[in-house]
């Protein structure tokens, strides 16, 4: 079975959302896509060339005095055609999540509990600052682009990021709270 390339409709998505050029794609990956699926810049315009190959994208240049020359894509009907096809595809699987702390404390027999529940501590430290970035996402969907077609669907995936963020707020507390009492 052929491995499905996701930066590709992940890109082809982001077409449909007003970003028409590279440096526009890896704004929107930095404040949205980036915090549940990581496409690098290098791979953004490598995979734009490829869309355009496939007839699923078209580009336009713009010519710009003193820069150099702007790109700005459009989906094409089979584009459009070869994302809604991926949408409707069934997942491939559920992935492992890589997680450092995870890691550390499978092993963490071997090393002083303080030192485990400090990792905890920072850990969810972080996932409180990441919490709030996800609060201040909402307000902004919320308030600003709350007219936008896609904005529905931008929260329901922002509310996923939610709870699962305070799911493991809880569960550094629960585990923080076994390790004194042992």
């Amino acid at each position: 079975m052929t491995k499905i390339n996701h930066t590709k409709y992940a890109i082809l998505g982001l077409l449909t959302t007003g970003c028409q050029t590279g440096y526009g794609i890896k704004q929107m990956i930095d404040g949205s896509l980036n915090h549940f699926w990581k496409i690098s810049y290098g791979q953004i315009y490598p995979t734009l060339k490829s869309l355009e190959e496939e007839g699923l994208a078209t580009c336009r240049q713009e010519i710009q005095d003193g820069k150099p020359d702007k790109k700005e894509y459009n989906l094409t009907v089979k584009g459009k055609e070869a994302l809604q096809h991926w949408l409707a595809l069934p997942l491939e699987s559920v992935q492992p999540e890589k997680n450092e702390l995870l890691l550390k404390l499978f092993f963490s027999r071997h090393q002083q509990d303080d030192v485990t529940t400090n990792l905890l501590d920072q850990y969810a430290e972080n996932l409180q600052e990441r919490l709030q970035t996800y609060i201040g996402i909402e307000t902004m969907i919320s308030e600003t682009l709350n007219d936008n077609e896609d904005a529905q669907y931008w929260l329901f995936t922002l509310d996923y990021g939610k709870r699962t963020t305070q799911a493991a707020i809880e569960w550094c507390d629960e585990t923080r709270t076994a390790l004194l009492k042992k």
